[in-house]
């Protein structure tokens, strides 16, 4: 590894100012991506700034009814908070079906949303990567892309985004908090990720230098009835090949109000907007379900070797809604 210098900070702006002062830092929250980066070469920070002991450990009722979630909170205690669990159980859900029980003690929510979109192209410095090296080429278009994106992808870049948290937070409309040298601010998590297009290597719509310093969830009564479902190559810790995170809100037979959001299927957690048009004010059934979530997949594009995704991620809306339906009904 490279030799780097590392300072612990205690406060925000302590943060940031040093950030600013050395653009070739990085914030270092739990580490679980980014020295795994490092040790690869992949990242070559000058400084990492610990912010592990800034104050945003807390999780925290809104005035409105929703949930302040601090950027520095681990996964396993976001998992493990009551309100989490009763009012956005697919959240938790989603929490726990990540990496390791010991990666979720480390790994922070600030953290989780910053790890980098990758395959194993993008890990090995020794292959061509238009994320690692603008230019420079997609070899996993030709190559190894079985678990590779279907939806939203473009010539440049097939990776899929790995996180399940992230797919959660985009069905119950997160929204992020940051702060800069010029003060807070704030991006709907809908605008967080950013389209691949053809500049990979740019994933988010951060400013330059900000920190995150939290997350907000709205306050949405279908969340209570949401769950999360993970399908991957061995029984844990693996990235997904196919995941859904979903609500479902039914009444006398019809769908009232539905969530959807799909992951390893884009270079971003996908938000299934077409799907929930079509469900709702529709029937609650197996055909309406099934229907809805073609009219989703109606825009994948496939690769010689992750066609296979198109038939799971119908198969998985199918049989959440299913399950979240006659849920509905006991």
């Amino acid at each position: 590894m490279r030799e780097f210098g590392y300072e612990r900070v205690h406060d925000v702006s302590g943060a940031v100012a040093l950030l600013g002062a050395d653009p070739d830092a990085r914030y270092l929250g739990g580490g679980t991506n980014l020295v795994d980066l490092m040790k690869t070469g992949v990242e070559r920070p000058a400084r990492l700034i610990d912010v592990r002991d800034l104050p945003l450990d807390q999780i925290e009722a809104t005035p409105d009814g929703g949930l302040r979630i601090g950027a520095t909170v681990t996964n396993s205690d976001l998992a493990a908070h009551p309100d989490v669990r009763s009012r956005y159980p697919g959240l938790a859900q989603a929490v726990l079906a990540g990496a390791s029980g010991q990666l979720r003690n480390m790994a922070t929510v600030g953290g989780n949303l910053l790890q980098r979109t990758r395959c194993g192209y993008f890990t090995d410095t020794a292959k061509p990567c238009n994320k690692r090296v603008p230019g420079s080429g997609c070899p996993a278009i030709e190559g190894e892309h079985h678990n590779h994106a279907i939806l939203g992808a473009s010539e440049h870049c097939v990776a899929t985004h790995p996180s399940d948290m992230g797919v959660a937070l985009t069905a119950f409309d997160a929204v992020v908090h940051y702060e800069t040298a010029d003060g807070p601010g704030e991006l709907p998590f809908a605008e967080f990720y950013l389209p691949v297009g053809d500049t990979p290597h740019l994933e988010t719509a951060l400013p330059p230098g900000a920190l995150i310093t939290g997350i907000t969830l709205p306050p949405a009564p279908v969340a209570a009835h949401s769950r999360y479902r993970k399908v991957r190559e061995r029984a844990s810790y693996a990235f997904a090949i196919g995941s859904i995170a979903g609500a479902l809100d039914v009444r006398d037979g019809v769908v009232h109000e539905v969530r959807l959001a799909f992951g390893a299927v884009a270079s971003r957690p996908w938000r299934a907007h077409a799907a929930e048009r079509a469900l709702t004010g529709g029937p609650a059934t197996g055909e309406a379900f099934a229907a809805a979530a073609d009219a989703e997949l109606a825009a994948a594009e496939t690769l010689p070797h992750n066609g296979y995704k198109v038939t799971l991620m119908r198969n998985l809306v199918v049989a959440m809604l299913t399950e979240l339906s006659e849920e509905a009904v006991r």
